[in-house]
């Protein structure tokens, strides 16, 4: 599905200046500390944006899924709140981009993609409902136009007054008449001055990290969603699939903040070498991990649309090896800066952090354990 309205842009296609030129950005723009203390960099993501940084992935920009992880891997690697926003935005944009609504898709997609609005993904709840692990949260009926929505969403991120998510409700008394199940709609929630009586965000509690990423709680009272704001209905089999791309475009945040961490360790080789020889894990081992899960993030890269349960298996395996891979190369980093690493104003303790988040943001290990034991022990049909 092509986005007419948003040209392939030339300067975004050569990958090796393309990624370097946001690596060298992000350095240059973003200040980790104060994203860290909770400011939110909204502006510098504007900036990072008109370097192609959300839009790769893009069929306009010819689906370079790969671009757009290692564009979140380049904004990682100097701050992962940073990077997590980028996924936020770059998936956001994904919904829009795959959508058969095309006058929404033309309508907010351009903007979004050259960072002139910005809004986040509400899908954690879904993502978990769809696996059964917990049930939906928004409830809405259908009326002349569209549906009315209800419900709190706890901790959705990227978002604000005058910006958008993509968010998943249960329509009630309509069901599945084949299956039994409910039906889901997938639609464009936007926080918009015209519905603000409908919509309301409330501050979360202080987060260890993650400050910066604009995390709020989001409550709705009879919100509208017009015919026009809708991304996918039924919601499932949309989600179904561009589940496995979701779950893959988040190892730019990991293989960033490894990067970063690793970064970290060689960095003080030259005075703690002789003495940090004696840790368990080394810069050199955990770069040939890194490499080698960067190859396999690359392979899955390659076919984004694969719909096979093995494909599946092997995104939610590779997710899981990241998660702990930023788990060790972080506490490492620590390690082997010592005390100097324990600073406030260090990176290692901040990465530590990140890599935190990245074990339990939605699929967190767990989930994705969850949901990889219910796929290897399903009954195929003869």
């Amino acid at each position: 599905m092509s986005n007419t309205s948003l040209p392939l842009i030339a300067q975004w296609q050569d990958s090796p200046q393309f990624l370097q030129n946001i690596g060298d950005a992000a350095k240059l723009i973003l200040d980790p500390i104060t994203i860290d203390k909770g400011y939110y960099p909204i502006k510098e993501m504007g900036e990072l944006a008109k370097l192609g940084a959300f839009a790769s992935h893009l069929s306009s920009q010819n689906n370079r899924f790969m671009t757009a992880i290692e564009s979140t891997a380049q904004i990682s690697k100097v701050c992962g709140t940073t990077g997590f926003l980028s996924w936020c935005h770059q998936v956001m944009g994904f919904y829009l981009d795959q959508s058969e609504n095309k006058a929404l898709k033309n309508r907010i997609l351009p903007n979004h993609a050259l960072g002139n609005t910005f809004g986040g993904t509400a899908l954690s709840n879904p993502m978990k409902t769809w696996a059964n692990i917990e049930p939906m949260i928004l409830r809405a009926k259908k009326v002349e136009g569209g549906y009315r929505v209800s419900g709190t969403l706890p901790w959705i991120s990227h978002i604000a007054p005058h910006q958008y998510c993509g968010a998943v409700a249960t329509v009630e008394s309509i069901s599945n008449i084949s299956s039994g199940l409910p039906f889901d709609v997938f639609f464009l929630l936007a926080f918009d001055d015209e519905r603000k009586g409908a919509w309301r965000l409330s501050q979360c509690p202080t987060f260890s990290g993650m400050e910066g990423s604009s995390t709020w709680k989001i409550e709705l009272n009879d919100y509208f969603v017009p015919t026009d704001d809708i991304i996918a209905d039924p919601a499932k089999p949309f989600i179904e699939r561009i589940r496995g791309t979701f779950v893959l475009m988040q190892l730019g945040i990991g293989i960033g903040i490894i990067q970063g961490a690793i970064d970290d360790i060689r960095a003080v080789e030259g005075q703690l070498g002789h003495v940090n020889q004696f840790l368990e894990d080394q810069a050199d081992g955990l770069q040939l991990a890194l490499d080698g899960a960067v190859c396999r993030t690359r392979e899955l890269a390659k076919t984004p649309f694969d719909l096979s349960k093995d494909y599946l298996l092997d995104v939610l395996d590779l997710r899981i090896q990241a998660a702990k891979l930023s788990l060790d190369a972080t506490q490492a980093s620590l390690l082997h800066q010592g005390a100097r690493g324990y600073l406030m104003t260090a990176n290692p303790q901040r990465r530590i952090r990140e890599a935190h988040f990245v074990a339990i943001v939605t699929p967190a290990i767990k989930h994705l354990r969850f949901l990889s034991h219910q796929l290897m022990t399903e009954i195929t049909p003869n």
